[in-house]
């Protein structure tokens, strides 16, 4: 102590002390560097977190989609053969959109029109394949396309998938991208710089028992919270959206979990595609008389009559789905409820991150905790009232100059992202993709809507399970009522021979 005569001195309280003006400084620079340190630790964990988080996701997601597209591709090789084969390319594309919308959004891929393109197409392979025995122009094929709502060739499973597939990859790619957000919005607020008068605040609180000779004295709990949540006052005024963005993805990691699970979906794609494949072979004669009323009789095909091989017409397999043990592991060795358990948990504990984040710092060795502490002027208790967080309860703090009037522009504009997340979030709850402009190249609409009416909540039952028949299933040619007079189609007799070579071509084939 014998070191202490009387100085002058900008942030200290005047008195005896050891510093000089020029120490002050360099330690009001050094008390720049130890605010920002806890905040910076705290912010770094939590990226770290999330964005590691989005990379499980993000992988799992990828590889489910791989994984169903060689589930596909091997159980129509096995039981399509080299008619699969031929025709793979559709189901390529069918499977490459969807990754394109998964990492594009729907400024790239319309999921509502895509579906319908896919069903279409599938139609007019089909539609050829089962009834080769006529020839079809390009525009005999569009009016049996525009008649689809009527043939329903493939019953009730596009409609069905549209559903799933739509609300599920919605859901799936907004998730993610809050999963994204999350670190991007806590790097740019964390990175905020503190203000002169916070520097000069923390100084006065870290320092300045240094100057006195009182190396070891901590800063009074109290007196930490009221610095640190002037400090992080524009922080703390983050919350509010910050927990409102964090409930939005907990309910959408509900709707993961439960009718919008993406896993559940993407799994058993290949049977339920090949289910309604199916329904088109069972239903093709009743089909094709429908198209052949609506659109006219097609001409012959004098060709057919050359073929000698099953092999070169028609559909020559029936379903066989795999067993449960020969399905591919899901991606990432674990399962999506284990992720989304996993990830609730740490949106729970993010919550209120930033207006707790002053009492998180001021905790343990950096403070001290009765009457024998920093006050600001001295070794005692400290008197002034806790104030509370945000910007605007600042006015009346007693240890931070803080303007209330000019809010951080940083972190204003993070709050403005976390609206529109929200809204996004919201969105993807009821199946609805909403298309912002940084995405959509200022569309600003809704688009690949996932609900029908009723709405989705209404709809509880709409995902189906498609079984393995016991044995294969028998087409069973019922003779139909006469046509009438008015339409285009062939006499009875020819109806009836055309269909007993239609069986012929679709028996399947013993491997």
């Amino acid at each position: 102590m014998h070191n202490l005569i009387i100085k002058i001195l900008i942030v200290c309280p005047q008195g005896f002390s050891c510093c000089t003006l020029e120490m002050e400084e360099k330690l009001s620079q050094q008390s720049r560097t130890d605010v920002k340190a806890p905040v910076h630790q705290l912010s770094s964990n939590l990226q770290n977190t999330f964005t590691q988080r989005h990379r499980h996701f993000d992988q799992f997601f990828r590889e489910l989609l791989s994984n169903a597209e060689k589930s596909l591709n091997d159980m129509f090789v096995r039981t399509y053969g080299l008619m699969y084969v031929k025709n793979a390319e559709l189901f390529e594309h069918f499977f490459s959109e969807l990754r394109h919308y998964y990492s594009h959004g729907s400024s790239a891929v319309n999921l509502d029109d895509m579906l319908a393109d896919f069903w279409t197409e599938l139609l007019e392979r089909m539609f050829r394949l089962v009834n080769v025995q006529y020839e079809f122009s390009d525009s005999y094929m569009e009016c049996v396309s525009r008649h689809t709502e009527q043939l329903k060739p493939f019953g009730d499973v596009p409609r069905k998938l549209r559903l799933q597939l739509t609300r599920s990859f919605i859901a799936v790619r907004t998730f993610t991208h809050g999963l994204v957000l999350m670190p991007e919005v806590v790097g740019k607020v964390s990175t905020v710089s503190a203000s002169q008068s916070c520097v000069r605040a923390a100084m006065k609180m870290l320092y300045c028992p240094y100057c006195t000779g009182q190396v070891a004295l901590k800063p009074c709990k109290n007196y930490c919270l009221n610095v640190m949540r002037g400090c992080l006052a524009n922080q703390a005024d983050l919350d509010t959206e910050w927990n409102n963005f964090l409930d939005a993805m907990l309910g959408l990691a509900e709707r993961l979990e439960g009718p919008f699970n993406f896993e559940s979906v993407m799994d058993p794609i290949d049977v339920k595609i090949s289910d309604a494949i199916m329904n088109m072979q069972e239903n093709s004669i009743q089909v094709s008389q429908k198209a052949f009323q609506g659109c006219g009789q097609p001409k012959p095909n004098m060709a057919f009559r050359t073929r000698r091989s099953p092999k070169d017409s028609g559909f020559p397999g029936r379903f066989r789905p795999y067993s449960p043990d020969a399905r591919p592991t899901t991606a990432a060795g674990t399962s999506l409820d284990r992720l989304l358990t996993d990830v609730k948990k740490k949106l729970k504990h993010a919550k209120k991150f930033w207006s707790t984040l002053p009492d998180t710092v001021c905790v343990g060795e950096r403070i001290a905790i009765g009457d024998e502490c920093w006050n600001g002027t001295a070794k005692s208790r400290y008197e002034s009232v806790v104030i509370g967080n945000g910007l605007a309860n600042q006015v009346s703090n007693p240890d931070v100059e803080v303007d209330i009037t000019k809010p951080d522009m940083v972190i204003r504009r993070q709050i403005a992202v976390l609206k529109e997340m929200t809204s996004r979030l919201k969105a993807a709850y009821t199946g609805t993709d909403i298309s912002f402009v940084n995405e959509d190249a200022g569309s600003g609409e809704e688009s690949g809507s996932g609900c029908d009416s009723p709405p989705c909540d209404s709809d509880g039952d709409i995902y189906f399970s498609t079984p393995a028949p016991a044995k294969p299933r028998i087409i069973k040619i019922q003779p139909d009522k006469q046509p009438s007079s008015g339409t285009r189609l062939a006499p009875f007799s020819l109806a009836l021979a055309v269909m007993a070579l239609l069986l012929a071509l679709l028996t399947p084939h013993t491997r």
